[in-house]
């Protein structure tokens, strides 16, 4: 399917939550590079496309990125906390690190982050976790969002499947960059039918983040809080040229939404998938 639209669907950034937006999973490895940085994502299976199937990938992104717009109004505030944990192993030696901070959301895209502990190497704790919240705050400015944003003057989608996850029928789409650029990736999404939000990413640096790094792998996951998608798992990796490599994982937790209006609808809805047959995302 051929994604050059003009609609106002095709300059909507496409992100789940304000938060932690798609394009700051590439600035992780961008991060995790300044260490100098193995590998492996499992990659699931979609069902082949019927021949006639429900959606294309055009309307399913229309209605994504629709969806993520009244998402994204309605969210005005909410609370959390997030446990980072790092690994590091190559000619620096062996690190670990591990630190807990609560967040808090205000719309429009403020974050404030507030360390509970942190303990390990410091120099993770310094060089990677710290730079990761600043990272957050700064990837949310519009000229960034524009850039790194899961759009079609970004992307290409084309639609290989749908799949049962956790959440429902979802839509599994591969998803290409139109340039090289180190805030774009190339990987897979998945897109649950019902409320049209990314709920998984498989993804891959659209171009090589340092001379140091070989290879770098990100997965995130989702969840459904109320009427909001946000993350609850982010798994990095990345090969080293010399040998070794570099872990990143975050998990999020305790999520409270403390201020939010009701989310409108798909302006022109489209009908979803029946539950397709076959395994549940891992």
């Amino acid at each position: 399917m051929k994604l050059q639209g003009t609609g106002p669907w095709a300059a909507t950034p496409v992100t789940s939550i304000p938060h932690c937006r798609i394009g700051l999973l590439v600035l992780l490895f961008l991060v995790m590079a300044t260490l100098s940085q193995s590998a492996s994502s499992q990659a699931i299976q979609a069902a082949p496309v019927a021949n006639r199937a429900p959606l294309t990938a055009e309307q399913v992104m229309r209605n994504t990125a629709q969806m993520n717009r009244h998402r994204v109004e309605a969210l005005h505030a909410y609370e959390g906390t997030g446990t980072y944990r790092a690994t590091y192993d190559g000619f620096l030696g062996a690190r670990k690190a591990e630190m807990i901070v609560n967040l808090k959301y205000l719309s429009p895209g403020k974050i404030e982050f507030v360390i509970q502990s942190a303990t390990g190497s410091k120099l993770i704790i310094d060089r990677v976790f710290k730079k990761l919240l600043e990272a957050e705050k700064e990837e949310s400015s519009p000229k960034i969002e524009r850039r790194s944003a899961l759009t079609d003057a970004n992307y290409r989608f084309t639609l290989i499947g749908e799949k049962n996850g956790l959440s429902g029928p979802a839509y599994v789409l591969e998803v290409e960059p139109r340039r090289k650029d180190k805030f774009l990736y190339h990987g897979r999404i998945w897109v649950d039918a019902g409320d049209f939000a990314v709920v998984r990413l498989e993804a891959k640096p659209s171009q090589n983040l340092s001379f140091w790094t070989r290879r770098a792998d990100i997965v995130e996951v989702y969840t459904k809080v109320s009427d909001f998608w946000l993350p609850t798992h982010n798994h990095s990796v990345a090969a080293i040229r010399l040998g070794g490599h570099a872990e990143l994982t975050i998990d999020y937790k305790d999520y409270e939404i403390t201020d939010a209006s009701q989310v409108s609808g798909l302006e022109a809805p489209q009908s979803a998938p029946q539950a397709a047959t076959g395994q549940a995302l891992e």
